[in-house]
Parts: structure tokens; sequence; C-alpha cells
């Protein structure tokens, strides 16, 4: 009896589980689809609440600002207007994190946080930003709204007496803070990406094989568009022509903009320093402390505005009206004011960061856009290719987010002439401050709850 000839041995597997079956098999769970369907629904209240929110910070920064200057027949702010306001915001905020659960939300210079608080936590996140933002700290509006969207997320995921686990609390926490981001971006896609990043997606194997990744990308960009007489490669793209003019790169831009990012990775990470240290102040006494902290930011607005003759909003602000301004008119502002504007704002920058509550995003890209400025007369250097390596640098540096921070930049230039500049200094300035010591660890201030099951916690400013 001829014995059937033995089967071929199946080769030896080198490859994990087929990803792609195991997604499908993921979307076809009716638990995950029920997940989709309320994160979408969810994702209406969320950011009209979000839209809100932003919308009456605005209107009393209006009012403080400019309402009630006008009121007192004032021309404007005068120089010491920063000086009381800051005053009652330390002392506001002192109590705010001292009494309420949450502490007023995370501390800016622990950096960006995904993970949405409690609801209890909620009230002390909207009345901190509103006792900070209004009144001139150096924030911007971003880390209160991602906790308020967050927040509310889960709050309604309570509500529906939906299941509550870690998966749950990821996922509709990190759904929740996307929807409120894109109120201040107005973009979607920068919320998401934002908050990919700010999960840790992928964690430090990511960062290591997407660094090289977009140093080479950014290069073979400069092979294909060219620069200075060289006018590139012909090959096929998706990109749209714009209608507006743009400066070709040259090899200055290039070579100035490594440099740039090395110098705004080590300024920022000084500014972070500061901000570390004033934290670690401020936690051992908050209400007094968040007031000394909140009057010397007052002080250095008013030092701006004696030396400078402008107004202290340039320094008392998030930075985001500020950056449009310095963009349309970068002539308006002399090399002293330049100068002025970068230590004043940096130092109270810092000190707000220890301190008060907001998001480290806009003070970060005014900073890195009037560092661009300042350095645009240098030889091979423009203004354009200036402001988009400082602010791709600075926000990379603060954020530790290299993606969102060249998306970011180039969303605001609202070109893609820049990206080369854009992506080579986003990623020197990220490898620049992570070699740096990062300084002093951020303890908790006030009245913390214990997170949420799944928080996930962040990457972000001290990550």
């Amino acid at each position: 009896m001829t014995q059937p000839s033995p089967r071929p041995a199946e080769p030896a597997r080198t490859t994990p589980p087929d990803e792609v079956d195991r997604l499908r098999d993921m979307l076809r769970t009716p638990g995950y689809l029920k997940a989709l369907v309320f994160c979408a629904l969810i994702g209406i209240p969320v950011s009209l609440i979000a839209f809100w929110f932003l919308a009456g910070l605005h209107q009393l920064e209006h009012v403080m600002w400019s309402d009630l200057p006008e009121a007192l027949d004032l021309d404007g702010p005068p120089w010491w207007w920063p000086l009381p306001l800051l005053l009652v915001s330390g002392v506001l905020v002192g109590l705010l994190v001292t009494h309420l659960p949450g502490a007023g939300g995370h501390i800016p210079a622990s950096g960006l946080h995904a993970g949405g608080p409690g609801a209890a936590a909620l009230p002390g996140v909207v009345l901190a930003a509103a006792a900070s933002l209004p009144l001139g700290a150096v924030l911007g509006p971003e880390a209160p709204l991602i906790a308020l969207g967050g927040g509310l997320a889960l709050l309604f995921r309570d509500l529906a007496r939906a299941a509550v686990t870690p998966q749950s609390t990821a996922v509709f926490g990190a759904a929740g803070a996307a929807a409120a981001i894109s109120a201040i971006f107005g973009n979607p896609l920068i919320g998401a990406l934002l908050l990919m990043e700010v999960a840790g997606v992928g964690g430090p194997q990511l960062f290591a094989v997407m660094l090289p990744a977009l140093l080479s990308s950014g290069v073979g960009s400069l092979v294909f568009t060219g620069f200075g007489d060289w006018t590139g490669l012909d090959t096929g793209s998706l990109s749209l022509k714009l209608g507006v003019p743009s400066p070709r790169l040259d090899a200055g831009d290039v070579i100035w903009s490594v440099l740039i990012a090395a110098v705004i990775g080590a300024f920022i990470h000084l500014v972070q320093f500061v901000g570390r240290g004033t934290a670690v102040l401020v936690a051992k006494r908050p209400v007094p402390r968040t007031t000394l902290f909140g009057l010397a930011a007052g002080v250095c607005a008013a030092v701006y505005a004696l030396v400078t003759d402008r107004s202290p909003v340039d320094v008392a602000s998030s930075g985001q009206a500020t950056l449009a301004q310095l963009a349309a008119d970068p002539h308006a502002w002399g090399v002293g004011a330049l100068i002025a504007v970068l230590l004043c704002k940096g130092a109270a920058y810092g000190l707000c960061l220890g301190s008060l509550r907001g998001g480290p995003i806009f003070p970060a890209l005014f900073l890195g856009g009037a560092f661009g400025v300042l350095l645009a007369p240098l030889p091979g250097l423009g203004i354009v290719p200036g402001l988009a390596a400082g602010m791709a640098a600075a926000a990379s540096s603060a954020l530790r987010l290299p993606v969102s921070s060249m998306v970011l930049a180039v969303l605001l230039l609202g070109s893609s002439d820049m990206i080369p500049v854009v992506i080579l200094a986003a990623v020197v300035a990220f490898v620049t401050t992570e070699l740096i010591p990062p300084g002093p660890s951020v303890p908790p201030v006030g009245r913390q709850p214990a997170p949420p099951p799944g928080d996930a916690g962040g990457r972000g400013a001290t990550a």
C-alpha cells in the first residue's frame, strides 16, 4: 500500500497576525459601531458648548482690554493696566485650584493631556480659565477646551448609562476633546491629529521612526520643488495652485531655518524650565504664590509697555491676535520692540505656565514668529521663511508634538510652499529640546480627584 506523500511543511510565520482582519473584525463588533454613533452624537453638544465657552472668553477679554478702558476715557489700556487684572487673576485662580475639585484643570507647565476630568471638575476648569485668559494670562484656551470637551463627553456617557470601562473612557474622552479643540483651530484635521499625538498613540517607537521619515520627506521635497535659481524636478503633485505669490526657498532659508530652530528650541526650553520651577513653588503655598506670580506676569507686561511705548496687550495675552498683526505688518515692529517682547513675554509665559490656567500653544507660536521676524534680515533669510521656521520650531519645542506643530504652522501660513522649512525646523527643535535635561517635575496643586478609569494621560511640555 502506497504511503501518502507527506504534506509540505508550512513556512514559519515571520509576520504578526493579520492586522487588516483584526481591524475588520473590530469594525463589525456591535459595541464599536455603537461607540462610533455615540461619538458622532455627542460631538454636536460638545462642539456647541465649546464654541460658546470660547466666544464668552473672547467677549470677556474684549470687555477687560477694550470696553473698560474706553469707558474710563483712556486711549487704550495704559502701561499699568495689566497689574490689577493679573493680580486679581492670581487671587481667583489660587482660590479656585485650592477649593474646587480638579484644581482648575491641568497645570500648563505639564503640557497637554488627552484624558477628560470627571463631571465634578468641570466647574473648576471653566472658572479657572475665565479667571485667567480674559485677565491677561499669557496662555491659550486650548487646554481648557480639551478638558471641557473630554469631561462633557464622559458626563454624557454617564447620563446615557453607557458602560464605564477604561476603553470607553479613553475613546469618549478623546472624541469629546477633539470636538472641542476644533472650535479654536477651525479645522477638524489639526484637532484630531493633536489629540492622537497628545494621547501618545504609538509611544516613543513612533517618534523614533517618524523623525527620520520627516527629515527625509523635507529634504525630498526640496529636491522636487527646488530652491533658489534651481526650479527642481517636474513631477505630478496633488497640491493646488494658489493665486498668491510666495517666495521661492533658497539655500540660505534652509540653512538658517536649522540654526534658528536649535536656538528657539533652547529658548522655549528655558521658558518652560521657569514654568516648571514656578509650579514647584506654587504647589507649596498655592494662593499667595499664584497671586505673586500673576502680579509678576503683569509687571512684565507693564515694563514692556513703558520701554517700547506699545500696548501691554502685546505681552499680556495669548498672542493669537498679536501674531496676526505681526504677520500682517512685520515692519511695524522695530528690533528693540521685538527683543523686548521676546524677553518680557517669554518671562510672563514661564510664570503663567506654572501658576495660572490655560494652554501653551499660542504664546509659543507668537514667540517663534517674533524670533523669525527678528532674524529675517540675516543674509539669505526672508520674513516668510523666518516666520515659518520660528512658529514650527517654537510649537514643536513647547508641545513635544512635531507632526501637529508642522500641520498647525502650515495651516496658519495658508500655503504649502514653506513645508520643507517647517519640517526641518520642527524636527531640529524637537530633537534639541529632547536632548536637554527637562528640569523639575510638575507637582499636583489643590484638590486632585482620582482620574476616571482609563485616563490616557498625554504628552506635552514635560513628556
